[in-house]
């Protein structure tokens, strides 16, 4: 589907959410003490761009990092609006991260190009709680447009940042974005008995204008789309300290 149309049907499906009274607010918090204490907004900004990719390009980082931004956006206030490249999302796995499928509105994308232009529209319109895109390259310029289409508004800007068919750094490169993670798998919590216990995973704060960077070993989100600090285990920052379990 060509860029034009994608962007007049989701016009059209914005328009049918419009109107819907949302509890708005500046920031996401992520209820856990060490991360929000070290954000410069006491979480994540709303009307801002925020990227986020995985340690490395194996599947298990990159599913961590998708649901990752799955149980931010599933905290966030409305619709989600999600572009994506390839179908390869697996909804169900979303709905266990908290974000249910009857929120999602999902477009997809000829290119990065054309992904970039449909999350700036979504952004624009001021009725979605957040815009996700899945990309390769998003230049300096790029991501300046996002975060200029998110400031005044309330919705959220995701951008997953995945990684190539070169060793670099995903987020080696400069970005408009004000804040910026990378999440990797870790060990699982272990059980009394053998099994499988909750998923881990290493977050790192790489970038954050206005504050420090930071990392933490977090259990991966619930359907409530909440992390936790595992029992026992203290969160570890660049800049300050201090760690609470999820609300």
């Amino acid at each position: 589907m060509s860029n034009p149309a994608v962007i007049a049907r989701l016009r059209e499906e914005l328009r049918g959410i419009e109107g819907g009274s949302f509890r708005r607010r500046e920031a996401l918090p992520f209820g856990i003490g060490a991360i929000d204490g070290v954000l410069a907004s006491t979480g994540l900004r709303l009307d801002a761009l925020h990227e986020v990719a995985g340690a490395s390009a194996g599947m298990g980082d990159d599913a961590a990092a998708t649901l990752f931004m799955a149980g931010i956006a599933a905290r966030a206030w409305g619709p989600v609006l999600w572009v994506v490249r390839r179908r390869d999302l697996f909804a169900p796995g979303l709905s266990q991260a908290g974000l249910a499928p009857h929120r999602v509105i999902y477009a997809e994308a000829q290119d990065d190009a054309d992904l970039l232009a449909i999350m700036e529209e979504g952004l624009r319109h001021r009725s979605l709680g957040a815009v996700i895109g899945e990309a390769k390259r998003a230049g300096l310029a790029a991501t300046r447009r996002l975060q200029l289409a998110a400031e005044g508004g309330r919705t959220i800007a995701l951008l997953l940042k995945r990684h190539g068919r070169t060793a670099d750094d995903p987020l080696g490169a400069p970005s408009a974005a004000v804040t910026r993670w990378r999440i990797a798998t870790a060990p699982s919590t272990p059980l009394p008995v053998a099994g499988v216990g909750r998923s881990r995973w290493r977050v790192e704060l790489v970038r954050q204008k206005g504050g420090a960077p930071g990392a933490w070993d977090l259990e991966a989100c619930d359907e409530t789309g909440r992390c936790a600090v595992p029992a026992g285990v203290v969160g570890r920052a660049a800049a300050g300290s201090g760690a609470s379990r999820a609300a």
